[in-house]
């Protein structure tokens, strides 16, 4: 009577975790360039999804000065540098966002990963959104790029833009 259970507690297990492997993925590579200039900050970027109406659907990332403390704040004085994330969402907000907040990020390449039914991602209806980053800089520029792309994907798709100054090449990769 116990020899049946040996034999089927495998197939028990695998198809209760057969759904975790089902959920589509969002992965943003993104490049903050070097610049040669005489006083460099680090940029603080947002990463968000929108709606085709502008609306921001999901924060995905915000990177600033999580650590500097002031009578005017800390870091999130700056916030409202990323003008179009601090006008769409931005304002409306307590920092830290948990989850989505984190510190500024040296120059480089930089990935993010999101699953769907997690967070900050959570569970987006279908339709076309873009992903929306705006990085901006202390005494420097101010700099935005979208990506269109299509949730959930039904096949692995990638789409990338390509930024001028103060952002560098921005992709993104959906698998279903």
């Amino acid at each position: 009577m116990r020899k049946w259970i040996p034999a089927v507690l495998p197939g028990v297990i695998t198809g209760g975790f057969a759904g975790q492997g089902l959920a589509a993925e969002l992965k943003v590579k993104l490049e903050l360039p070097r610049l040669n200039v005489a006083e460099y900050h680090r940029p603080y970027v947002a990463v968000w999804l929108e709606r085709p109406d502008q609306s921001v659907a999901a924060n995905l990332a915000l990177w600033y000065d999580l650590d500097t403390k002031g009578a005017e704040g800390a870091g999130t004085k700056w916030l409202k540098d990323l003008r179009q994330w601090w006008r769409k969402s931005g304002r409306d907000l307590t920092m830290p966002l948990d989850g989505v907040s984190g510190a500024t990020r040296p120059a480089g390449q930089h990935e993010l990963g999101f699953a769907e039914g997690k967070a900050p991602l959570g569970r987006l209806p279908a339709g076309q959104y873009n992903l929306v980053v705006e990085a901006a800089r202390e005494v420097g520029g101010r700099e935005l790029v979208r990506v269109p792309l299509s949730w959930p994907p039904k096949s692995a798709q990638s789409a990338r833009a390509q930024g001028q100054h103060e952002l560098g090449a921005v992709s993104v990769e959906l698998k279903p």
